[in-house]
């Protein structure tokens, strides 16, 4: 069983944290062959979806990889291909994605190409708007404004297209520096941001769940420090255990189905209090925090499953 990872450059990758290098790490413990290349190595050429990889070896000890010279292979000489890029989610992603939907039906890829496309991580909430804090999506200033002073309290502004807690702001509609916030994110109205109603639980924390194939699989809390408001580990949120909550239950039972039905096989939810964040796609993390705090193994789960998914009755 031969695998792909389309990823960031390995010098790039932190392994005290990293989930692809703990997929990547499992497949290799599994004595089954490893390749990685960058979505900039992808081509397609007459008609073959094609990438210039290498074959690496990955172990626990540094410099923990160890690749082979580059070849060009055909994606259709694998059995499975992650989609492992971190943000931004730009054009150059996109295009990646469209390289990778020409891959032969006997390659697995995840997540499915056109998912990652259309399950924008901040706007795919919206499907399910019942689990959804009340929200406004514009890019007009004023309309905006007025929003936020009919809002009971504070609000969050933040760019629909962001990661890692980068340019997420809290505001009142009082705030005499909320018009001034809402040029800077809107681009003078140029560009749409999300606005929405402040979840006072972030105090408490921000809960990463880990679905694979539609299931919860592993879920911790992430406290924010002190001063900040931003329940993400880039910005320094601390990783605590927790329980799922009946609303948490809920939220999975409903996303779960959407999310085998479109491909998305490893899927990080964001949840605030009982209120559904995101649904991140592209490259989620938490393998190893979660695996830490419970004593779990989920980097050989999701390999599990992509290498032998279940048949279908």
């Amino acid at each position: 069983m031969k695998t792909l990872f389309v990823m960031d450059p390995l010098e790039r990758i932190n392994v005290s944290g990293d989930s692809t290098y703990m997929l990547m790490l499992d497949l290799c413990e599994r004595g089954l062959p490893v390749s990685f290349c960058t979505p900039s190595d992808l081509r397609v050429e007459s008609g073959v979806a094609m990438a210039s990889c290498q074959q690496v070896r990955v172990g626990l000890q540094p410099p923990h990889f160890w690749p082979e010279p580059a070849a060009d292979r055909p994606l259709g000489d694998f059995d499975v291909v992650w989609m492992r890029k971190d943000p931004p989610f730009d054009i150059d992603y996109i295009f990646s994605t469209y390289v990778l939907e020409l891959a032969p039906p006997g390659t697995r890829v995840f997540n499915r190409p056109a998912s990652l496309r259309t399950f924008n991580e901040k706007m795919a909430i919206f499907r399910w708007p019942q689990h959804c804090v009340p929200t406004l999506v514009t890019s007009d200033i004023q309309r905006a404004i007025r929003w936020a002073r009919q809002a009971p309290d504070k609000v969050v502004l933040k760019p629909w297209d962001g990661n890692g807690g980068r340019g997420v702001l809290i505001s009142h509609g009082q705030d005499g520096n909320l018009r001034s916030m809402l040029e800077l994110l809107t681009v003078e109205g140029k560009r749409a941001i999300i606005l929405q109603h402040y979840i006072p639980e972030i105090v408490q924390g921000d809960k990463r769940i880990i679905l694979i194939d539609g299931q919860p699989a592993g879920w911790m809390l992430r406290v924010p420090q002190p001063g900040d408001h931003r329940g993400n580990m880039h910005a320094g949120a601390k990783v605590v255990a927790c329980e799922l909550s009946a609303a948490d239950r809920r939220i999975c039972a409903d996303l779960g189905p959407v999310l085998q039905q479109h491909g998305l096989l490893f899927v990080g939810i964001d949840v605030i209090g009982d209120f559904l964040t995101e649904v991140n796609v592209t490259s989620p993390t938490g393998i190893q925090e979660i695996n830490l705090l419970y004593g779990k193994a989920l980097h050989r789960d999701i390999n599990a499953w992509a290498l032998n998914p279940p048949v279908s009755p």
